[in-house]
């Protein structure tokens, strides 16, 4: 039996009709949690829903798409409503929009932007507003991204509304601490509609899907797996022991669970009175400049093949 137990507890998973939301929402209730799922088609929210009360938890489906203050509003009465409290909020709910920078239209920017950024602080303002006035603490779960650690090819609107978001968590996590509210984001990497069009990782997931398990260098290696394999992650965060862990980015895929650093300085230099253009050019190449840091999500690093 678990020793992570959220009996009595009531959850808000947005987007979580399909996919790695709908595995955070069942990892949720399968602890005991009381879940909202939440998706823009309603027939996929009420079968994601349906499916959790057919394995003995506890869920109700809202529809509305997640952005906008009214929405947000929505998902935490729902909560109330059904379960009479919230305490966990997961901000899966998201969409691509993938164009490089001269391509990439306002409509193409704002929409992600609104969904993964403006949707989660949507929906933590109004869920911090809730458990302040309920005075027992509780858990804010944003949903991050490699993209947005490193940045990604193609990613303008994604990679910068990710690293919003876990600018948030570090921010929210010091202004919710005496209210008890821990806030962390997690990175998932997992087999979902949007990695399958990683050529290098295709023919895995299909695999997968023929009932072969993943093989270890992308488990272990490359910390890449199911949905259900991110989702352990949620239910221990929300429960009694995280309630230390705040303001962190955590990375789970496959076989693998990380802690991503904050960004800090890794090299500085000095120069009395201070710099010029021609100091600066002078000393960078050996000295702050010597060792830049890298860009982007790293190549899978798959086997030879002989």
């Amino acid at each position: 039996m678990s020793s992570i137990d959220l009996t009595g507890r009531a959850a808000v998973v947005t987007g979580s009709g399909r996919g790695l939301g709908l595995a955070y929402a069942h990892a949720l209730a399968a602890h005991g949690a009381s879940v909202v799922v939440n998706d823009v088609d309603a027939a996929v929210a009420e079968a994601a829903a349906k499916s959790i009360t057919e394995a003995g938890g506890t869920a109700v489906a809202e529809v509305v798409a997640v952005g906008t203050t009214q929405a947000a509003d929505r998902l935490v009465a729902r909560a109330v409503d059904e379960f009479g409290r919230l305490d966990v909020l997961v901000t899966n709910a998201g969409i691509l929009r993938d164009k490089v920078l001269w391509k990439m239209t306002d409509d193409d920017f704002d929409a992600v932007v609104t969904t993964h950024l403006k949707g989660t602080f949507t929906c933590a303002r109004a869920a911090a507003v809730r458990m302040r006035e309920q005075g027992e603490g509780g858990s804010l779960i944003l949903v991050g991204s490699p993209a947005g650690q490193r940045g990604n090819f193609g990613q303008t609107n994604y990679a910068a509304a990710k690293a919003g978001i876990a600018a948030m968590a570090r921010t929210w996590s010091m202004e919710l601490a005496r209210a008890n509210i821990t806030v962390n984001a997690i990175v998932p990497v997992a087999a979902t509609a949007m990695t399958e069009t990683i050529p290098a990782f295709a023919p895995y997931i299909e695999a997968m899907r023929n009932g072969e398990p993943l093989p270890d260098f992308l488990r272990k290696g490359e910390g890449f797996g199911t949905p259900e394999d991110c989702a352990a992650l949620v239910p221990f965060l929300a429960s009694e022991a995280a309630r230390g862990v705040t303001g962190q980015c955590v990375g789970i895929g496959g076989d693998k669970v990380a802690l991503w650093s904050h960004p800090q300085e890794v090299r500085a230099a000095y120069a009395d009175g201070g710099w010029t253009p021609d100091s600066l050019a002078a000393a960078w190449p050996t000295s702050v400049g010597a060792e830049p840091q890298t860009v982007g999500i790293p190549a899978p690093r798959l086997p030879e093949v002989s």
